[in-house]
């Protein structure tokens, strides 16, 4: 018989660095929270849930950066909370508030959402030093979560009331679930040094957009996650142009040289 090898607890090691797992809790049961406020049917505080949720999980990884507190069980913690927060959290808001509507076809694209969603974070998991941090392979989960979220809160600033079922919102869950899981590139602002010096017009730029965000934050965070959002498929066209007007260039120059 083989002898078992004796377990060794100094391999394994012992704790887990607790400040910026506490942002990715806090994140967490800002998801979980969205998911019971939908159910009881205030989807404005759901959104609202969901975005102070995205707001704690851009921060729980710069946190764990800056303090050199990184960890695999950070990671993996960061992951399964995005997954209920940016996943399940959104999907049951946009079901509960419009898709409940249709159906099979409502409760079809909520699931949609839902496994593109952790689709996207398994690939991004297992990318990470792949691919240049520069860009994100496809919408970032939160990314499609706020576009769900602030939609919402621009139906209420709108005007308007209770549940809005429309067969856009079908159609919107249904195309973002396919952003996450494309390849197409979104630009991650990952470069972007703000403790750097910068030109003194990008300061009055930023102070410019934090006025309009603060004066009509619904219709502003909307056009932001929206544009974001589309944003990737713009610049795949745009390099897809690119690409065509060099070849063009080309041939014609090709064309035009003299046959010697």
């Amino acid at each position: 018989m083989k002898r078992r090898r004796p377990f060794r607890k100094d391999n394994v090691k012992k704790g887990i660095y607790v400040l910026p797992n506490l942002f990715t809790t806090a994140s967490l049961f800002s998801g979980f929270y969205a998911i019971v406020a939908s159910m009881k049917g205030h989807f404005e505080v759901a959104a609202v849930a969901v975005l102070i949720a995205a707001v704690l999980d851009a921060l729980d990884g710069r946190i764990a950066r800056m303090t050199n507190t990184t960890s695999k069980f950070g990671a993996e913690y960061d992951s399964l909370s995005d997954l209920v927060a940016f996943g399940v959290a959104p999907a049951i808001l946009a079901y509960t508030w419009s898709l409940a509507e249709f159906g099979k076809w409502g409760w079809l694209v909520s699931f949609l959402f839902v496994t593109c969603g952790a689709l996207r974070l398994a690939r991004f998991n297992i990318q990470i030093g792949i691919i240049e941090s520069r860009v994100f392979n496809g919408l970032p989960i939160p990314g499609a979560a706020a576009v769900v979220a602030t939609g919402v809160l621009l139906y209420y600033k709108l005007g308007g009331h209770g549940q809005f079922h429309h067969v856009g919102v079908l159609l919107s869950v249904f195309v973002l679930s396919l952003f996450m899981v494309s390849s197409i590139k979104y630009y991650s602002f990952k470069d972007l040094n703000f403790f750097a010096r910068k030109p003194f017009m990008s300061f009055i730029l930023i102070i410019l957009v934090l006025v309009l965000i603060a004066a009509e934050p619904q219709i502003m965070l909307f056009t932001f996650t929206a544009g974001y959002s589309v944003s990737g498929p713009i610049w795949a066209v745009q390099k897809i142009y690119r690409k065509r007007m060099q070849q063009w260039e080309e041939r014609k120059k090709g064309a035009n040289c003299p046959v010697v």
